[in-house]
């Protein structure tokens, strides 16, 4: 079973959104056999993966950072969409923080770049804005030598 996993940007600014949404749909039509996909399931780059993911009858694997990760979403329809993809996964995977803190967000995306056989990564390119935050995973991956694949418009940055 191949194993991809997502990294990304929670704020995918409309003038991308397509563009994101074409190369996620391309990673997973590329490939054959059996897939599993790895994604913490936060609001922006993660659910849109884990839905076309889902939609592509890859089963799902909901890397969840804390205890207390479902407190981070901003409103109701961010938890709902949030827990509707949790529970279609076919394995959770919660590691041991009690918070949700930037070191609980930066050992997620490490499990999903230790735990994978590619990377996507919907990514503006520039440093992340905290630990655990896109740039520093997309590093860690490539320090791995798992291979990423970066998915975003050049010129774009996130807002």
């Amino acid at each position: 079973m191949k194993r991809i996993g997502v990294t990304g940007h929670r704020s995918i600014p409309q003038e991308v959104h397509g563009h994101v949404l074409e190369g996620l749909r391309a990673a997973l039509c590329g490939h054959e056999g059996s897939l599993e996909a790895l994604s913490s399931l936060a609001v922006g780059a993660d659910q849109l993966f884990a839905d076309l993911a889902l939609a592509h009858g890859a089963e799902l694997t909901a890397v969840i950072p804390s205890g207390d990760y479902e407190a981070g979403f901003a409103d109701e329809a961010e938890l709902r969409r949030y827990r509707a993809l949790k529970a279609r996964a076919t394995r959770e995977v919660r590691l041991d923080f009690p918070h949700s803190t930037d070191e609980a967000y930066y050992a997620a995306g490490a499990y999903i770049a230790d735990h994978c056989d590619r990377l996507l990564a919907v990514w503006d390119g520039r440093p992340a804005r905290g630990l655990g935050g896109t740039g520093d995973i997309v590093t860690y991956a490539r320090g791995l030598g798992r291979p990423v694949t970066v998915i975003w418009r050049e010129g774009v940055e996130r807002g």
